[in-house]
């Protein structure tokens, strides 16, 4: 026996649950299938507990500086099992709400366990046979551990969540985003920190003067950073871990090793080849512009399409789907300018094209940048580290990219998103009254300093 229903989704992260509501608000029957923890990788393992972390390795740092802001405080410590009790409650909420909401959706019935197709129109879950109309493929990706590390102890970003006690000393294999937080976090909390990264220098996607502010700023905490360690090999050292790196010639010892060094798609459960579902180059479910797989009645969302790796960009993904499946849109992911932000402390705000990429579209554009040391908010808090950058087009005077590393460079990022967006062009923006004192009102400033990129 099988049971049909309108729309089948496979997934629950952050596109998932809200599709599956979506669609069965709209009168279709539906079924979620999810094997774990709705919410995915944001909720679990990823944007939630780790932004909690780093609200408590920041509470300790500032706790640390007091005095430099005329306060007395006593010696700070750091209790790991109750930051680690906060994070878990933080999730747990978030994770109950999806559960609820989901439970109470009418149209809607939730399946756990691990889906795969048996037919283009049909998967397997738990013993059951589902068959669908359209499928919706949410399922996520995973961390890479890459075959050096398989013989010795290591965390992931989500094995290292559970930890309740300090490391001693924290090797951190990766020089991105995940790691780097990880890394400023730990050393907060009072961990002795070493990143090693395989790149020349640490978020080698990002402008090189981006990647050389981020470095001075970790290392000016305390953290040790490795570039460069391109061959790096690991190998049990009494209770902990050492990792040779440049070929085996230098090796650094730690109690813990954290792996960081990307992600790969959960592709393999789902048989997509009982689907006829294609994969790209990179092992992704390959989809079109508007997210649809070579078999036009699925479509793939979030991490496991290689569009996107971010919470908001797969959230987008519903947007996208939802809106052209139900409400005769036309929406495409190539309209999206592109954003995310790296949570460090100050965090960094990016959107739109790098310098690199600017260069490499032959336009002719303008640039400004901008030190936080010149910002009042950034001197009134004692944060003043980092610098602000905009690119824009100098025939339309349209910004092309924002780089903000800076106290509340993530939140800045957004109104200059906006506009990019709208086509807004930089003399609107600097002819537009601004608010003292805020970050922001040094965005007219600064793109007022606009010049020809040379």
């Amino acid at each position: 026996m099988s049971r049909s229903f309108d729309a089948i989704v496979i997934g629950g992260g952050q596109a998932g649950p809200f599709l599956a509501a979506r669609l069965a608000d709209a009168g279709q029957t539906v079924a979620l299938i999810e094997r774990r923890h709705m919410g995915g990788t944001c909720v679990n393992d990823g944007c939630q507990p780790t932004k909690t972390l780093v609200a408590s390795a920041r509470v300790a740092w500032l706790a640390r500086r007091a005095k430099d802001f005329g306060v007395m405080t006593g010696p700070v410590s750091v209790d790991m099992a109750a930051v680690k009790a906060r994070k878990d409650k933080v999730v747990l909420a978030s994770r109950q709400g999806l559960d609820d909401w989901m439970g109470a959706t009418e149209g809607l019935e939730v399946f756990r366990g691990s889906a795969a197709f048996v037919s283009p129109t049909a998967v397997e879950v738990n013993g059951e046979l589902l068959e669908g109309k359209q499928f919706f493929l949410n399922t996520g990706a995973r961390p890479v551990v890459p075959d050096w590390a398989a013989d010795v102890p290591y965390l992931t970003n989500t094995s290292i969540l559970e930890l309740d006690t300090l490391p001693k000393h924290l090797l951190v294999a990766g020089g991105s985003y995940i790691a780097l937080e990880f890394a400023q976090m730990y050393r907060r909390f009072g961990a002795e920190v070493t990143v090693l990264a395989r790149s020349s220098r640490l978020t080698s996607k990002e402008d090189k003067d981006v990647s050389a502010t981020i470095r001075e700023i970790l290392e000016a905490e305390g953290i040790r950073v490795i570039t460069d360690a391109s061959c790096m090999a690991a190998e049990r050292r009494g209770d902990g871990v050492a990792v040779s790196y440049r070929r085996g010639s230098e090796a650094v010892e730690g109690s813990h090793l954290l792996l960081a060094l990307g992600r790969v798609p959960n592709v393999e459960d789902l048989r997509l080849e009982q689907a006829g579902v294609a994969l790209d180059a990179d092992g992704y479910i390959a989809v079109d512009d508007k997210l649809r797989t070579n078999q036009p009645h699925i479509y793939a969302l979030g991490d496991v399409n290689g569009r996107g790796a971010f919470t908001h960009t797969s959230y987008n993904d519903f947007e996208i789907v939802s809106q052209n499946l139900l409400d005769g849109a036309d929406r495409k992911v190539s309209d999206r300018v592109m954003a995310y932000a790296l949570y460090i402390d100050p965090p960094l705000g990016r959107a739109g094209m790098s310098e690199a990429e600017v260069r490499a579209s032959g336009k002719q554009a303008l640039v400004a940048v901008r030190p936080m040391t010149r910002v009042s908010r950034a001197n009134e808090r004692a944060e003043n580290l980092g610098f602000m950058k905009v690119f824009a087009d100098a025939e339309t005077r349209q910004i092309l990219g924002v780089a903000l590393l800076g106290i509340e460079g993530d939140e800045v990022m957004q109104s200059l998103l906006e506009a990019m967006a709208a086509g807004v062009d930089v003399d609107t923006i600097i002819r537009t009254m601004h608010v003292h004192p805020t970050v922001s009102e040094l965005v007219p400033t600064l793109l007022a300093d606009l010049k020809p990129l040379v």
